[in-house]
């Protein structure tokens, strides 16, 4: 596979060296001389690694390696994998390197073998990463961002800029699935993401949060008009392609109503400013649907605090999805930590028990690039097991899951199932699957002396 390398070095031999290497192992190279033509370099370019020299005048590697990643955070670009290159043998100057972030540290002269197969073990573990970090972003059917981050962006927009939190959602899209089945309703679905899509810009973000219900941040819009015009346009777009779909004579009255709150209001808390928009919108489903409505305080006023009914149910639909995912849910470190100690206190608190499995995905084949491969298992993993369980990538070719309430009896079943939906994929012949088990079990200690002191009492009687 053809690669893109970045060589940066201010010794001329050695960058012939590298150039001369990687060429003959058909990859791209381009060649820079120091750390600010790299970050010249990088405005208008993307190489799938950068080799960086450590000892260069004006900005040396560290520098350069600190100001290249504030220049990819701060245009939203993702990070580039970056090898540290050093003449020296030091091994704090290492520790520092690898501290900093960098994915691997390769002394010169450099070993041709041994530096292609950093280069390529570098940018697969990359690659292998960015894929489920994206898989863990978007949702799959629509190609928007999923309610989870969609929320984490859309909060950071509320306190920064100008423009409409709004809440769109289809009327009457159940009937689809009804009618039609959910196959169409799928395809519906796809439709509708079509047509907003089309009438968006690159700032603007959206994010699925429910079945049929979406959240979008338009920056900058802050007029009434604008807001009436975007919806209009996406009614009478939507409607001609339900039409393609299910015919002139389909007889569901679809149409899309959407609540709004200009940002930024009187709070600039995501959460708050949600639940106004929340509120708009419900006030156009109850007024017959298929338009929009504008928060205002003047307006609402009183309204969110007369029917407790109804904000049980408002307060219920913000904080959890109208239609629930498929699967096990795998999460990043931190809120599978959280999780994670979440289920050994309730076990321990209540006398459960759980399993947990560690899984490796080793290729077959020596030098094999299977970032694809090891992507695939993990979602093998998300598709054969239960919603109540979860999954941690701890490293780029091993998965991390637990299994509440499930014993050590269970897991040859469990085991079972993930490798026949493992073999469906083609990839069974290409890499080795194996597990490590360790199952948890706890007695409450409070129950056990409740026990002993029921027993006592039976035996005085």
């Amino acid at each position: 596979m053809s690669y893109w390398i970045a060589v940066v070095d201010d010794e001329p031999l050695s960058l012939t060296n590298a150039r001369v290497l990687l060429r003959s192992r058909n990859m791209r190279v381009s060649c820079l001389s120091s750390g600010k033509d790299l970050l010249e370099f990088m405005e208008k370019n993307s190489p799938d690694l950068i080799l960086l020299d450590i000892l260069m005048p004006e900005m040396d590697g560290f520098e350069t390696y600190r100001a290249l990643r504030q220049y990819e955070e701060s245009s939203g670009r993702t990070p580039i994998p970056v090898i540290f290159l050093t003449g020296e043998d030091n091994k704090e100057t290492e520790r520092r390197g690898l501290k900093a972030g960098a994915s691997d540290f390769i002394h010169k002269p450099f070993d041709e073998d041994i530096l292609i197969k950093r280069i390529y073990n570098t940018i697969t573990n990359s690659k292998t990463i960015e894929t489920l970090t994206e898989e863990a972003t978007i949702d799959r059917l629509t190609g928007f961002l999923n309610k989870a981050s969609g929320t984490e962006k859309i909060s950071a927009m509320c306190k920064t800029q100008t423009g409409s939190l709004m809440i769109i959602d289809m009327d009457n899209f159940k009937l689809v699935n009804d009618l039609f089945g959910h196959d169409m309703g799928d395809r519906i679905l796809v439709a509708f993401a079509g047509v907003v899509r089309h009438n968006i810009r690159n700032e603007d973000v959206i994010s699925r949060i429910g079945g049929d219900e979406f959240m979008g941040f338009f920056s900058g819009m802050t007029k009434e008009e604008e807001v009436s015009s975007l919806v209009s346009r996406l009614n009478d777009q939507f409607d001609v392609q339900a039409e393609k779909l299910m015919g002139k004579d389909h007889g569901i009255p679809l149409g899309i109503s959407a609540g709004c709150v200009f940002v930024p209001n009187r709070y600039d808390d995501y959460q708050i400013l949600f639940q106004y928009a929340d509120s708009a919108l419900y006030k156009v489903k109850q007024s017959g649907r298929q338009g929009y409505e504008i928060y205002s305080e003047d307006s609402f006023e009183g309204e969110e605090t007369e029917d407790m009914s109804r904000e049980l149910s408002r307060v219920l639909k913000i904080v959890s999805e109208r239609t629930e995912g498929k699967g096990a849910l795998l999460l990043g470190q931190e809120a599978f930590s959280w999780n994670y100690r979440f289920i050994v206190r309730f076990l321990k608190r209540y006398s459960g028990q759980a399993n947990r499995i560690l899984f490796r995905v080793t290729a077959k084949e020596s030098g094999v690039i299977y970032s694809e491969i090891v992507a695939s298992f993990g979602n093998t993993l998300k598709g054969a097991l239960r919603k109540s369980d979860i999954i941690f990538q701890c490293r780029p070719n091993q998965f991390f899951v637990v299994l509440p309430l499930l014993t050590e009896r269970d897991t040859p079943a469990v085991i079972e199932r993930i490798i026949k939906s493992w073999k469906s994929t083609g990839y069974m012949d290409r890499a080795k699957i194996e597990y490590e088990a360790s199952p948890m079990k706890f007695e409450n200690a409070d129950s056990s002396v409740r026990k002993k002191e029921g027993s006592d009492e039976s035996e005085k009687k």
